[in-house]
């Protein structure tokens, strides 16, 4: 952790300060950066370069460019970047006692008692605090970012429109029929089912012979068109598209029996907000399947397939189902690719408590 002296030299800078209130809710690269603050790219890096040497940012490598968050002794007193985190490093923080950084200032201010160590914690959270109250563009950086982050939804979505129609035809990585043979068998009877990231439906063509009803979501208007015309030629009349994003799902609360992220979940910016919000839809017992890529090392996956995240390992799903609730977890790699980059598809199987 930093020292209070080196913290304050570093944040005693407003464009700074703007960037810590930036990353205390997400993590930003430097040319999002840049379009957000409308500042030149070597004075962001000049800055995100002095934040870093403070202690008071990292970053993680995402392809051929890095992502910038505060740093994890940050991240519990400001409540900023769980999702962000890796589930083992948000993990890792569990044992730490943050009782007092999380009280804000203690009784003496944010320095402490005389001849005491200072409470870095309290004052890093009042200081970003009093900042976004007193910085006159800390309202307007926030809109911008909303507006920098659905351009980075919509780099996504514009792929799935673009291949809406054939995307069955090229090579999607995970998508095996032995993995989808592995997740029906756990299957319950008929029920209604929730299919999270539908893309052209085929899974929820296959869902739907069985089930009372499928609510397919999927975030591309193009994908959800091809889907619906399918359906209507196939004849299936129980299943219901909707336009919308995993992680503010166009579904009531308690309203499905089983929530499916097939191959899907790994385009989620927040994947933890997912599994959150697939644990609102479903009914007290209800289950949820993951079908997803084992982590890998693909970089390319980011954009071939508008990957966000390059798949993930029983442990992260393990940690991030446990938080949303969700108890009799399990997970296994249920297959393997023959042709390189010989992806991994991983299954995860848990149940919302009665």
């Amino acid at each position: 952790m930093p020292s209070i002296v080196k913290t304050l030299r570093v944040v005693a800078d407003p464009n700074r300060l703007r960037i810590l209130l930036l990353l205390r809710g997400e993590e930003l690269s430097v040319a999002e950066l840049q379009e957000i603050l409308t500042m030149g790219q070597s004075t962001i890096s000049t800055h995100l370069a002095q934040l870093k040497q403070a202690g008071l940012v990292e970053d993680r490598r995402t392809g051929k460019s890095s992502l910038y968050r505060l740093a994890a002794w940050t991240v519990e007193e400001t409540g900023a970047l769980k999702e962000h985190q890796s589930p083992i490093e948000s993990d890792a923080l569990k044992g730490h006692d943050f009782s007092r950084a999380n009280s804000g200032l203690n009784e003496t201010g944010p320095l402490g008692p005389e001849g005491s160590s200072p409470d870095r914690d309290g004052f890093l959270n009042h200081l970003l605090v009093q900042a976004k109250a007193e910085i006159p563009e800390a309202r307007a950086d926030q809109t911008a970012m909303r507006r920098v982050l659905r351009k980075r939804q919509d780099k996504m979505r514009s792929f799935f429109d673009s291949v809406a129609g054939r995307l069955g035809k090229d090579y999607v990585p995970g998508k095996s029929w032995k993995s989808v043979a592995e997740a029906l068998l756990r299957l319950m009877p008929p029920m209604i089912i929730a299919d999270l990231g539908a893309g052209e439906g085929a899974f929820a063509f296959l869902l739907a012979q069985r089930a009372k009803k499928v609510i397919a979501v999927d975030t591309s208007a193009k994908m959800i068109e091809v889907a619906r015309d399918q359906a209507r030629r196939l004849g299936i009349d129980n299943l219901e598209y909707r336009l919308g994003d995993m992680e503010e799902l166009p579904i009531d609360s308690a309203a499905v029996d089983l929530v499916f992220f097939s191959q899907s979940l790994h385009h989620a910016l927040h994947p933890e907000r997912a599994i959150s919000e697939a644990a609102r839809i479903l009914v007290p017992g209800g289950r949820i399947v993951i079908l997803d890529l084992v982590r890998h090392r693909f970089e390319e996956a980011r954009e071939l397939y508008a990957d966000e995240w390059l798949g993930f390992t029983e442990t992260d799903l393990e940690i991030m189902l446990e938080k949303s609730a969700f108890i009799e977890i399990q997970t296994s790699v249920v297959h393997k690719d023959p042709e390189p980059p010989n992806f991994q598809t991983l299954l995860a199987v848990a149940t919302k408590p009665c």
